[in-house]
């Protein structure tokens, strides 16, 4: 899992990266990945206004770029799965704006910081006791 998520990180914006785990720790209600990630957001140098609103990401367009929008909406899509798969327009989107290498790299990101929230959540792991 640690090579994974080092390798997934390679050629995401760190700051990018932080954001989508924040998304994912969201969504699977991780709270000990959620504290971590924003902790580590912070000391990147986010604001604390993206990090509050990244709930609503969607209906405050005006603080994440198009880019950043795409990787949150495919952090969504496979992070829920709803319909069993990621829709096309959110893949599309997505390939819009990462190069191959960086999709390949993001949809990693995506998959390790969803099973890190598993481990998380299923051992009841709580912030500040790693």
């Amino acid at each position: 899992m640690i090579a994974l998520d080092a390798a997934a990180r390679k050629d995401v914006d760190p700051a990018l990266a932080e954001l989508v785990k924040i998304r994912a720790s969201q969504l699977n209600k991780c709270a000990f990945c959620l504290d971590m990630h924003l902790t580590d957001a912070r000391k990147a140098g986010e604001r604390e206004e993206r990090l509050h609103l990244l709930l609503a990401w969607a209906e405050a367009p005006d603080l994440y770029t198009p880019k950043e929008r795409a990787a949150l909406a495919l952090t969504e899509a496979i992070t829920v799965l709803t319909d069993g798969f990621v829709p096309d327009e959110v893949y599309a989107q997505a390939a819009a704006h990462f190069d191959e290498t960086e999709l390949a790299h993001l949809i990693a990101l995506i998959t390790t910081i969803n099973a890190w929230n598993r481990f998380g959540v299923s051992t009841r792991t709580t912030p500040g006791k790693a």
